[in-house]
């Protein structure tokens, strides 16, 4: 079964995530996205890709009751295929937009901040670094990746209070680039898609890889040692106790 929509007009690719109510993140859809944008990255007529998800959510993050059933050691499986994916939509040579057409939490939002730009709609949308409010840590690269992209001071804030942001709030910490409303969203996005697609792919790429791949090889080298405390946190007495209260609208 398919959780991907891909769609190509004009040079632009868009991925849209369509899991059920909220696009939850589990292996198949994680697989799925690093699958399809493999392809993208070798199809020469495409010269910027949109990642977005279908309904009210971008993303809820990780499938959480599916996860509570994994052992320790297929849970660390998934978790590197999931930070192995945001590092390589980190340093992707083609420029991806992410059109934050609703809630973007925890993992959802780690995949936005992977992207090259954020735009977000306004209205009830939250987007949410929120795990420190079930007892959940994240990893060293989403660190490195949120650090990049709202400066040391706000990732501190984003991650140690939890809370949930509007689009202009976060707009304002620079976790969002754009604000749009929902009506618009996907035409200011693909707008914003069109206008990377007309620099010169190879200095796009070469300009991307000097800014970016300093960070990547930081989030790569601390990684392994991220998700072994990941994992130890996750499966503590406190933090599955609160992980159980959550539910997954299919």
């Amino acid at each position: 079964m398919s959780f991907v929509r891909v769609t190509k007009d004009d040079r632009v690719a868009t991925l849209t995530l369509s899991r059920g109510k909220v696009n939850a993140l589990n292996e198949p859809v994680v697989e799925e996205i690093h699958g399809c944008l493999e392809d993208l990255e070798n199809d020469h007529t495409i010269k910027s890709v949109i990642l977005t998800g279908e309904g009210k959510f971008f993303s809820f993050g990780f499938d959480i009751p599916e996860f509570l059933g994994y052992s320790k050691d297929a849970f660390a499986g998934f978790l590197t295929k999931f930070t192995d994916l945001y590092t390589y939509m980190f340093v992707f040579p083609k420029p991806i937009v992410a059109a934050c057409n609703g809630h973007t939490i925890a993992g959802g939002c780690m995949l936005a901040t992977a992207c090259d730009c954020r735009i977000m709609a306004s209205g009830k949308a939250k987007i949410s670094l929120n795990e420190i409010g079930f007892g959940s840590s994240v990893f060293a690269g989403s660190v490195e990746m949120l650090k990049f992209c709202v400066g040391q001071k706000n990732a501190w804030q984003i991650l140690c209070s939890g809370a949930m942001y509007s689009a202009e709030e976060a707009r304002q910490l620079g976790l969002i680039d754009q604000v749009s409303s929902e009506e618009v969203l996907m035409d200011e996005a693909r707008r914003t898609a069109l206008d990377f697609a007309e620099k010169d792919s190879v200095a796009f790429a070469g300009i991307k890889k000097l800014l970016r791949k300093p960070v990547a090889e930081e989030m790569v080298r601390r990684e392994p040692g991220s998700i072994r405390e990941f994992i130890d946190i996750w499966y503590s007495a406190n933090t599955r106790e609160n992980l159980k209260r959550i539910k997954i609208r299919s």
